[in-house]
Parts: structure tokens; sequence; C-alpha cells
């Protein structure tokens, strides 16, 4: 072999060595990439799972401090035991990462904090303690800790993703490099062939004793070049599977994700975007904005075009949970949305485009409204039931002064006519205050199974002379026997209610149709529905063609004394006392109106169980008579009163102020035929207990109970206990006489 032809051998095997050594480098560096690549996209996940078991942890815990469910305990407890595992793994799998393992551990200490303090929230309200929930509450402790947590989360994530990105790009370069060397080693050996075969033209003889060892080099080298070729192909087809793992997991993701570009068109979209928000790849955000109108998170305030997300992303800004609210043109539902935003830089650190991600938080902001406005109307529910016993016992006795004045004035007219004016306006006081107790569902009800298309139907006759002709009254009342576990005559006083307000809204004349049908709720109604329980439910509509309701007064519509009539024509107490009726009654109470075209408000009831009972018999007036009745009342002037109309009826009396002096004359000796005691009194004991303790002293007492106010004493889930009679505050002479005499004969329930 010629110096020449020794030269080149040895120069293109020095390069083919060379190639071949860094082929092997490239290749080993290849499976790297993608080892790591898919080690990425698995932390992203395990975040991703942590951040769904710490909202769901958070939810259950609301959803117990709403509705005291066990199911929403078990759920949460469920969760909590499974975020200190899930934290631990993410730990380890970050442990190549010394400032996200730092991250980590300053992130887990506030998350199981959170949940103890969620946990100690749950355990507090379950053992009914306010000292030690408004305790925990008073430390403020909770706040924040879960907005920290998820910031460190979303810290995590997006240096995992930068990360991904850097090694995906990784490896991509290597996987072209690696086939660059792979072509250029073909190259290289068949340059070595062509200059071989030019230099054997010059000595036959060298290029049979060369020819040989040249084509013996050729097939090894084709052998290590269908090697590599066979390792790049599967480490194509590996990066190949992390590039669909990423894809499926981008087009699964709930939330809606937008690529754009710096002129504001979609580059990528997913199909989360084409569902919440229509958009599409190539779609321009600048034409899109013209088809609906956006406010701020406060519904009030339009965004400006410069507020705009996406252009404020691509002047470099980035942002978090962005709250607006989109109202479309075309007349669909408004979606209230929560969007994040970052932009993306080229090489030079110019905006070349941005990612925005929106969330449809629609439902639960839906929600947190509903169970606000629960929780405004339980509020003043119970201011309402609070002043009420003292308004009631200051009636009793304005009241049945009046009518024995109305009654002793009869030689003078104007002074009776006087008295007869202050009985009207304490009559008139005691229905406000009956509608207030309605409201807060503090109402003695007595509740039995109602046929209600028969109740309905002689509702609607009482309707017909009351709205007057100008008014078309319709039913549509669903076949077949359908009962409801109500109080029929509170049933009639809300329909006269609701009827009377559509009337109001018609001054021109128009329709009223009452319906009824059988339904079901389902938990999909429930979740949306703050206080509805899924089940069946027997539904009455009233509905009206008047002027309708705006959305702010249908918010307000059950609140007492809220009305949009002019003074004098309405007292804003009438849907307020149909919203406590249903809710004492376990049932759902919802308004549909719009403007312009009237309102729907529908009653859902809850159904009875077998046939419908019959109506009671009405009591005969009740005279006087000769018995002792131990009267226990703590307001000096009811006492008095009371005392003086029962002397009137030819009763003796006797009387105590509190439950501690009436145990003390009854432990005496005290000798009397009724007791008839308020259910609300001082001394240590309510009436009630008062009532039990005495009857261990004498069996068969014959026990009447006044109050303005039903306490939980004798009222439970909105009903009177069974065989307890009570005269609720304010009444007359006839109807005191009445239920005395009812009482003294052994007579049932009553109120």
């Amino acid at each position: 072999m010629i110096p020449t032809q020794r030269v080149i051998l040895g120069a293109g095997l020095a390069i083919l060595l060379i190639i071949t050594a860094a082929s092997i480098g490239l290749d080993v560096k290849s499976r790297s990439d993608t080892a790591w690549v898919n080690h990425t996209v698995q932390v992203l996940k395990k975040i991703s799972d942590l951040r769904v078991l710490l909202r769901r942890a958070e939810s259950a815990a609301r959803g117990y401090e709403i509705y005291r469910s066990p199911a929403f305990n078990d759920e949460f407890h469920a969760m909590q035991a499974e975020i200190a595992p899930a934290l631990a793994d993410l730990k380890r799998r970050v442990g190549d990462s010394p400032d996200q393992v730092a991250l980590l551990e300053g992130t887990e200490p506030l998350a199981l904090r959170r949940l103890e303090i969620a946990a100690e929230a749950m355990r507090l309200r379950a053992a009914n303690d306010p000292d030690g929930i408004a305790a925990l509450q008073g430390k403020g402790e909770g706040r924040g800790l879960m907005d920290k947590v998820m910031g460190n989360l979303d810290r995590l994530s997006s240096e995992e993703e930068r990360q991904l990105a850097a090694r995906s790009q990784d490896s991509r370069r290597t996987g072209i490099v690696l086939l660059g060397i792979d072509v250029a080693g073909a190259l290289v050996i068949l340059l070595l062939v062509l200059m071989t075969m030019r230099e054997s033209q010059r000595t036959q003889v060298a290029l049979k004793s060369t020819l040989l060892e040249t084509t013996a080099e050729k097939h090894q080298l084709e052998a290590a070049v269908a090697e590599r070729t066979e390792h790049l192909v599967n480490a194509h087809d590996e990066l190949r599977l992390s590039v669909n793992v990423l894809q499926s997991t981008f087009h699964s993701m709930a939330e809606a994700v937008l690529v754009i570009d710096s002129e504001g068109t979609v580059l990528l979209s997913n199909p989360a975007a084409e569902r919440m928000l229509l958009h599409r790849t190539g779609m321009s955000l600048r034409n899109l904005r013209t088809l609906s109108d956006v406010f701020h998170g406060d519904g009030a305030t339009p965004l400006k075009a410069d507020e705009m997300p996406s252009v404020r992303v691509l002047r470099g800004e980035q942002f978090e949970n962005l709250e607006m609210i989109v109202r479309p043109h075309s007349g669909g539902p408004p979606r209230h949305l929560m969007i994040s935003g970052r932009p993306m830089r080229d090489a030079q650190g110019a905006v070349s485009g941005a990612v925005l991600v929106y969330h449809d938080a629609t439902v639960s902001r839906d929600t947190e409204r509903q169970l606000h406005q629960s929780q405004k109307l339980d509020a003043i529910g119970k201011l309402t039931g609070g002043v009420a016993h003292d308004f009631n016992n200051m009636l009793t006795v304005i009241s049945g002064n009046t009518e024995t004045l109305v009654a002793s004035l009869k030689q003078q007219p104007e002074l009776q006519r006087v008295a007869r004016l202050i009985d009207e306006a304490a009559e008139r006081c005691a229905e406000l205050i009956q509608h207030l107790l309605a409201f807060a569902r503090k109402q003695p009800l007595r509740p039995r199974n109602v046929e209600i298309n028969g109740a309905i139907a002689d509702v609607a006759k009482l309707l017909r002379p009351t709205l007057g002709e100008q008014i078309q009254i319709e039913t549509v009342l669903e076949q077949g026997p359908m009962t409801a576990h109500i109080d029929p005559s509170t049933l009639t006083n809300a329909v006269l209610n609701m009827a009377i307000n559509a009337r109001d809204a018609m001054p021109n004349g128009g329709k009223l149709l009452l319906e009824t049908h059988r339904v079901v709720l389902d938990e999909a109604y429930a979740q949306a529905n703050a206080e509805v329980r899924p089940g069946p439910y027997v539904m009455l509509a009233v509905s009206d063609t008047g002027t309708g309701m705006s959305a702010d007064i249908q918010q307000k519509a059950f609140e007492p004394f809220f009305t949009t009539k002019e003074v004098g024509k309405g007292s804003g107490l009438g849907l307020s006392m149909v919203y406590g009726f249903v809710k004492q009654s376990g049932g759902h109470i919802k308004i549909y109106s719009e403007q312009g075209h009237g309102t729907t408000i529908k009653l859902y009831l809850p159904p009875g169980e077998g046939m419908a009972e019959a109506a009671a018999p009405t009591t005969p007036q009740a005279e006087g008579g000769a018995e002792t009745i131990f009267v226990v009342e703590d307001d000096t002037l009811v006492r008095n009163f009371v005392t003086a109309q029962l002397q009137s009826l030819g009763y003796n009396t006797v009387a105590a102020a509190d439950s501690r002096a009436a145990l003390q004359l009854i432990g005496a000796g005290q000798a009397f035929d009724l007791l008839f005691t308020d259910v609300v009194i001082p001394g240590g004991m309510s009436g009630r207990e008062l009532a039990d303790e005495v009857a261990k002293l004498r069996p068969g007492l014959k026990v009447l109970y006044t109050s303005g106010y039903t306490d939980n004493a004798i009222v439970h889930h909105g009903k009177l206990d069974d065989g307890v009679l009570l005269l609720t505050k304010p009444y007359r002479r006839n109807r005191l006489a009445e239920m005395i005499r009812k009482a003294l004969n052994g007579g049932g329930t009553e109120s």
C-alpha cells in the first residue's frame, strides 16, 4: 500500500472513529434526555394531583360547614389521609433540584397546618361549640394558608414546565446532531471509497490488496451505521410517546388554554377553550371581543380595551386569577372567568406571544352568591324572632284591653270609635309580627298530608273575587292523586300573597297561572342550589304575565320589608312569609323572572306519605268555668292582664313570675287544675321543662302553653310537638276562653 493511500485511509478511519464515538455518546445523551422529559411530566402530574386533593379537602370542609353532612366529613378525612403521602412522593421526585425541595419543605407544613385548622373547625362544629369556633376564627390563622400553598405549587409547576421545555429542546437538538453525525459518517465512507478507487488506478496490485480490506471495513461501518440508526429510531419513538403524553394532558385539561402570537391570533387551543370560549386555532382575539361585553369581577365596571387579558400579557405583564365576567351578545348566560397569563419571549427577550389559561368559575360564584343570600336571610330571621316575643307580649295587653274598652264604651260612640281604631292598629301589628315569624321560620306549623290539586282548586275559587275580573285565572294540575306534607292554612296564605303580588304586577290586567307537577331534584340541581336536598317534590308554580323583576330585585325579593310598590301599598312581607313557610316545611323556593315578560315562583314542597288527611273539625266557642288556673308569666303587664281576663271568665287564678317561684308554690301544696305557662320564662327552666318537672309531682297534669315566639322547647323540625296545646300571642278573650276550656277537657295538639 503506497503512503498516499495509508494517509487517506488513516485519516478516514480516524474520522470514522470520532464519528462513531460521538454517535454513541449522543445516543446515550438522547436516552438520558428522554428519561428526564418523562420524569418532568410525572412531577407535573403529581403537582396537579396534589392541587386537586387540597381543593377537594377544602371543598369538603366548606360543605361540612354549610350542611353538617357526614359525607363531607368522610370526604375531608379521606383527602387528608392522601395529602401527606402525596407531598412526600412529590418531594422524592424533585430531589434532583435543591430549590424545588426547599420550596416543597416550606409548603408542606403550610398545607398540613391548613388541614389541621379545617379539621379542628369541623370538630368544633360537630360538637356545637360556638365559643371554640369563634376563638379559632379569631386567630385568623387559616386565612391565606391555602393561597400560599397554591402559590408555591404554581411556582413548582412553572419551574417544572421550564425544565420540561429546556429538556425537550435538548432532546430534539441531540436527535438532530445524532442524525447529522450518522449521515456524515456515511458520507465519509463514500468519500473514502471514491478516493481509494482513484488511488487504485495507479496500481493494480495495491488495488487488490487494499480492496479486500476496504470492503471488510465498509461492512463493519455499515453495520455500525445500521445499529446507530436503530438506536435513533428507538429514541424518536420514546420522544414521540412523551409528546403524546403531553398532548393528552393538554387536551384533557378542564381549564381553557390559548397560545397566541404577538398579534393576538390563536396559535394553539385545547378542547376546553373551544367549549368554554368558542375560540379555535387561527381566530383573532381582537375580532372575538366584538361578540361579547366584558366586565370586571364586580359585573358592573366594563373592562377597557387596554385592560383585556390578551393586551396586558402581550405588554409583558404576567398575572394570576384575574376576574372578569363575559356577557355574550347572543343572549347566552354570562360566564365568570378567572384568567392567568404568561408572556413568551424570543432569544432577544422581546415578547413573541403569550399563554392564557381560563378557569370557568360561574357555578362556584353562583353557589357562593346563593349561600351568601341564604345566610343573610337566616341572620334577618334570627333578629326577627328575637324581637317578636316582646312585641307579642305588649300586643297581648294592648289588644286585650282595647277589646274590653270597645265593649265598655257602647254608650260613648266617639270614644268607642277611637278605641276601635286602636284595636284595629293592634290587630294589624299582630299580622305583621306573624308574617315576620313566618319568614323567621318560627311559626308553629301543623302539617298534614294535603291533596294539593284539591287545595289549589279551592284557593283558585277564593282568588277570583279577590283579584278582580281583569285578571284571568287558569290552573294546570297534573292528573292523579298528589299529596304534600304541609300546613294547609299557611299554604293558602302563601298562594294568596303570591297572587296579590302578581295582580299588582299586572295593573292593566293579565293572566295568573297555577300549576302542579311531580318533580325530582337531582344531585346536579342540589349542587347548584344551596340548601336543596335531592329527591322527589310536589311542585306548585304561580306565574303571571306582569312587569317582571330585574336580577337585583330577584335577589332581594325574599327580604322582609323589601317592596317595589308605592308607599302604603305593600308591607314587603308577602314573599318573605312564603319563603319562611317553604323553608320551615322542608321545601325549596325559586324565582324565574324576566322584565317585561312576567314572573314564575316555584314552590317545591315535601311529598306526603299515604292518603290525604281530613281537616280537624272546628271547636265551638267556649265559655268560662270555675277551675283554678296556675299562670306562669314573667311579663308583669301580661300576667296581670291574663289573670284579670281569667277571673272575668269565672276562673280562680294563681300566678308566678318564673319557674323557680312556680315550683316553690307547687311544692308547698298549691292546688290547681291547669298549668298555663309561657314557653320562654326565667328561673333556670323553660315552660316545657317546668311542665315536665311538675308532671313528676302531679301525674296527669294538664298544660296549656303560650308564646309570642315558638322556641325549640315545643316546636321541632318546624312542627308543634305531639300532644302540645299552644295559644300564640297576641290573643283575644274569646280565643283564651276557648283554649283554656279545650286544655281542661284534655284536647289534642293545636296552635
